[in-house]
């Protein structure tokens, strides 16, 4: 195998032609760098240079393996810049997984106040249940993530609070129901339900609930598309449980109704997610100060209301 320290003392010789030049190039002494070269004629047992006076030649081989060199060490520099540039962070690739609903309602924000300070960072996002989310962590398909938590116990991820999102009962606005301010739990005990689909951490709050109250959800149709699910909630085909943030834009049509559980709270706890063990690229490393930083230091409770308060806030300071 070629010795890349010999063919590199070669190729600035050859480039300069010049032992000394070559030297400090390399920030080593002349000595060395003769030295590396006659090694280097030696191994291969060929002749690269001739002296004609002062002046340092190439020979025939010597020109065929600088125009080779020449190309190498110009790939090497173009590895050493793009080494540079992701380092701080002039270009790079982040790869975001999140819940379909936190996409919709808050990523785009969030997603925004960091393509601003760091404009030459491509962004992937991946949408999928908390679960999927989690296992792609797992799986190195995205670096951090933006989920409900779940139970989860696996040593290997860190979950940072994010937000706390109340889940409320929905319901058609023609439903009897809306009659009333507060719902029993019995009021809604045998009513048809679309619940989240599996891997869904609002449908294991949701699931939960019912448990302890010894009851078996009714449940019509499972979903984990939000919008799906309010469209039938909307045609008064079930009642379902969603966070607030995910339907106040069907509560200011009037075509659905929200209610709470009386004496009874249902918070969906949301954190930002990624790997203990292995260490972020200088993209997400700078996405998570950036979240932090901007967002998670003063208020990480109060709900993706105040954060959106706090970006819009920032936006329009910039």
């Amino acid at each position: 195998m070629i010795n890349l320290n010999q063919f590199r003392a070669f190729y600035y010789v050859a480039k300069y032609s010049s032992y000394t030049v070559a030297a400090e190039t390399l920030c080593i002494s002349q000595p060395a760098v003769t030295a590396q070269i006659k090694l280097f004629e030696r191994f291969y047992d060929m002749t690269l240079f001739r002296r004609q006076g002062r002046e340092i030649r190439l020979t025939h081989t010597g020109k065929i393996l600088f125009e080779k060199a020449e190309r190498l060490f110009s790939i090497e520099d173009e590895v050493e810049s793009t080494l540079v540039e992701i380092k701080e962070l002039n270009q790079g690739l982040l790869q975001i997984g999140c819940t379909k609903a936190y996409a919709n309602h808050i990523m785009p924000s969030v997603v925004s106040v960091f393509h601003r300070a760091y404009p030459n960072i491509k962004i992937i996002l991946e949408e999928g249940s908390s679960m999927a989310m989690i296992n792609s962590l797992r799986d190195f398909k995205n670096e951090v993530i933006v989920v409900a938590q779940m139970d989860v116990n696996d040593s290997r991820i860190q979950f940072v609070p994010f937000s706390q999102e109340e889940i409320v009962v929905i319901l058609s606005a023609g439903h009897p129901l809306t009659r009333k301010k507060e719902l029993e739990f019995s009021d809604i005990a045998k009513e048809p339900i679309i619940l989240k689909g599996t891997g869904s951490g609002t449908r294991q709050k949701v699931m939960a609930l019912y448990e302890k109250q010894g009851m078996v959800p009714n449940v019509f149709m499972e979903s984990n598309n939000t919008e799906f699910i309010i469209d039938l909630v909307e045609r008064g085909e079930g009642i379902s449980f969603l966070v607030k943030p995910s339907v106040e834009h069907k509560i200011k049509t009037k075509k659905i109704a929200v209610r709470r559980l009386k004496g009874i709270r249902l918070f969906l706890d949301v954190s930002l997610g990624f790997s203990k063990n292995t260490p972020l690229s200088p993209a997400a490393t700078a996405f998570y100060e950036v979240v932090k930083r901007s967002f998670l230091e003063e208020s990480p409770q109060n709900g993706i209301r105040s954060i959106m308060a706090k970006i819009l806030a920032k936006q329009w300071q910039n």
